[in-house]
């Protein structure tokens, strides 16, 4: 058997809530978790208070599958499978969302990104890979992809990253490693453990408040 690969164009599916009133305050821009769409991690970043004086973007994954116990469409970022590829594409995707979000609704505001779970990875690797340095990361829930470097890193001004203390997927190995790797990268990190597990809770949404006004300040 041989095995190849060929470039495929498709869509990908992104949806934005604008500021409730006057020009953005920034933008906030969204990666959902494993299995999940654009529409959870939309009311995540939504539910923090404050937020809807953002323009507030999610993105969803490339892969579609459906969710059988539900039957509902959801998505996951990549598998293992030609991995180096779909980090490629997914990282050329989000630059291309970020740019059209940009000529459509132009702005001096900061820009931050938010992840949970899965989609934590896919923030990182799309603030390295952007043209523009990215303000501010929210981290909940996933750890920094191990191939980015700090020079790659560096491209991130400040991170709030966040853990539950029952997380069983996201140790506490990695969490202390992570602020270790971004704080050697030059990032202000604000660490933020929380009695809970793999969600993102209501503690989670008091610190994002602060973050995004804090963004919003500098």
């Amino acid at each position: 058997m041989i095995e190849r690969t060929i470039r495929a164009a498709t869509h990908g599916r992104y949806l934005v809530e604008v500021a409730a009133a006057g020009d953005p305050a920034g933008t906030l821009v969204g990666f959902h978790g494993y299995a999940e769409g654009a529409e959870v991690q939309l009311a995540r970043m939504r539910g923090i208070p404050g937020a809807d004086r953002w323009l507030i973007v999610a993105v969803q994954a490339l892969h579609r599958f459906y969710q059988r116990r539900a039957n509902e469409v959801v998505a996951s970022w990549m598998t293992r499978q030609d991995r180096d590829l779909a980090i490629a594409d997914n990282v050329a995707y989000v630059a291309g969302v970020v740019d059209a979000v940009t000529r459509e609704w132009p702005g001096p505001g900061p820009l931050v990104f938010s992840g949970f779970s899965q989609g934590v990875a896919m923030t990182f690797r799309a603030a390295a890979g952007l043209s523009r340095r990215v303000d501010g990361v929210i981290s909940v829930g996933g750890d920094v992809p191990p191939e980015l470097e700090a020079a790659a890193l560096g491209r991130v001004a400040r991170v709030l990253i966040c853990r539950g203390l029952r997380d069983e997927w996201y140790t506490t190995a990695k969490f202390d490693s992570d602020i270790g790797r971004l704080r050697a990268a030059g990032a202000a990190v604000t660490p933020l453990t929380f009695d809970g597990g793999h969600e993102w809770s209501e503690p989670v949404i008091r610190a994002a408040e602060r973050f995004l006004a804090q963004s919003c300040m500098r």
